[in-house]
């Protein structure tokens, strides 16, 4: 028996046979003889005919069902559909043509003898993806609470959004009532839920008004639950969204997924895993940010938050995806790596910019490898402080530390006497360079003091590493991050829920 839509000002059906057809259907057309028959010798039939009003022309109980209302509400998505109406109930239905089934629908005998005793139907109008969106906007009743804003006849829609402040300075997908109740099929979550308050103006965030954002980033409605969990991941204390648009340094937050959902919505892990060409590697970072401008506020420019001084291109949005299936024994994904399951939907989110190339095409021991890498992240931010940063890995780079056996454990263990920075070296005005840490002890600064301590390049849970990128090319990734410790920002993983 079909389902019907739960929409407001649902119509009734007559009583006995219904049935739905259109002229632009071959299978409609032979069974016009069939709706001929019923009507002589059977009990009669109501037919909606969906596209032209004449059809079928010999037969006079047929509606034109223009605006799709009857065909959407009661969930025709073949025609031609036959179903059998008893007290304003649908009590069965047949699509297509079958003789046996239209047979036991109508009590007739001998039905369609000319025809073959099966033929498929087609695809009815109410369902094609060009008029699907409008006609659940139109006829399903929305809960959508967001303020509409009409544009002018002459307004250029992608013009407009510019003027209103909604964009990143990059053309916006218009969202439509219809896009957006797309974008909400993504999720089983209801439009009205609340998601975060998104600072800096610490506004209530709905589900709804998420989906919005994901559609002028042009997100698909598959991407959505990614973006849900970035959202609520960056509006957490430990991430401080609020500090990170206020800073004065370059960085943003950078998505990381994790689990079978990277498959499943097609992102690229591979060659230019960090940069363009991939549409959720592309349009997921960028939902979020325009979730921070549009909702919380965070912009950029006079009167703006957002303080950064350069800023950076991954400030416009950035997502990407580990190779999980090639990892090494031994080397766990980054979300088990932090606590999750493995096969566990999740994002990492990190405040960092970048990338910094590493380039080392000659090592083919981890011993020489793994002191390049240690190089260069000492040059992050300032080699005389300590900083933050992740290492996205390439699968070559990565290749020589699993020919030697090394796991990730080993690796954390060779690397962490090579992450101590010299604190002679490290103070104000060692190297005859005026920026450093303080000497003493009563100077304290968010990087403390070097009197009396040792000093670590990177906070305890740094580097955390990433596997991306083409199988050919000595070169990794240093994603250099903001502040460590509490004064900054501390990546938070999170898991990708419905």
């Amino acid at each position: 028996m079909g389902s019907t839509h739960s929409g407001s000002d649902r119509p009734q059906l007559p009583e006995g046979l219904v049935a739905f057809v259109k002229r632009d259907c071959p299978t409609c057309v032979d069974v016009v003889s069939v709706l001929e028959e019923l009507c002589v010798r059977g009990p009669g039939i109501a037919i909606y005919t969906q596209d032209d009003p004449t059809f079928p022309e010999t037969v006079d109980s047929k509606q034109h069902d223009q605006d799709l209302k009857m065909s959407w509400h009661f969930d025709v998505e073949t025609v031609p559909t036959l179903m059998y109406v008893q007290d304003g109930k649908e009590m069965a239905r047949t699509v297509g043509w079958s003789r046996p089934d239209w047979e036991a629908l109508s009590g007739v005998d001998d039905l369609g003898m000319e025809l073959p005793e099966t033929r498929p139907g087609c695809g009815s109008l109410s369902v094609d993806p060009n008029l699907a969106d409008g006609l659940a906007v139109k006829f399903g009743g929305t809960t959508m609470q967001s303020r509409r804003v009409e544009f002018a006849t002459l307004e250029d829609e992608f013009d407009a959004m510019f003027d209103r402040g909604w964009s990143d300075g990059l053309p916006i997908v218009p969202p439509t009532e219809e896009r957006v109740a797309r974008m909400l099929t993504g999720t089983s979550r209801q439009p009205e839920d609340l998601v975060a308050i998104v600072p800096p103006t610490l506004v209530e965030c709905t589900v709804e008004k998420v989906a919005i954002n994901a559609v002028m980033a042009g997100c698909r409605p598959e991407y959505f639950p990614v973006v849900l969990a970035a959202v609520e991941a960056a509006c957490t204390d430990q991430f401080n969204m609020h500090g990170l648009l206020c800073t004065l340094w370059f960085s943003g937050p950078i998505i990381i997924v994790n689990g079978p959902i990277r498959r499943r919505i097609g992102m690229n892990t591979d060659k230019n895993a960090l940069g363009q060409g991939n549409r959720a590697n592309s349009t997921i970072g960028r939902a979020l940010q325009l979730v921070v401008r549009n909702v919380g506020g965070g912009k950029p420019g006079i009167g703006g938050i957002d303080r950064s001084a350069l800023g950076a291109p991954s400030k416009i949005g950035w997502c990407f995806a580990e190779d999980e299936e090639n990892l090494p024994d031994g080397w766990d994904p980054l979300s088990v790596s932090r606590g999750f399951e493995l096969e566990q939907d999740t994002v990492t989110l990190f405040a960092g910019h970048g990338p910094i190339g590493c380039i080392d095409q000659i090592s083919r021991t981890p011993e020489s490898l793994i002191r390049t890498l240690a190089q260069q992240l000492h040059g992050v931010g300032n080699r005389k402080l300590p900083s933050e940063a992740m290492i996205v890995m390439t699968p070559e780079h990565m290749n020589v530390f699993e020919a030697a056996g090394w796991s990730k454990a080993k690796f954390y263990e060779e690397l962490e006497p090579l992450l101590q920075m010299d604190a002679e070296l490290s103070a104000r005005g060692a190297q005859g360079i005026e920026e450093g840490i303080p000497n003493r002890s009563n100077e304290e600064t968010i990087f403390g003091s070097v009197a009396g301590r040792t000093i670590r390049k990177l906070p305890d849970w740094s580097p955390m590493i990433v596997r991306a990128g083409g199988g050919a090319g000595g070169f990794s990734a240093i994603l250099e991050g903001w502040v460590p410790g509490a004064k900054g920002s501390t990546p938070i993983t999170h898991p990708i829920l419905g």
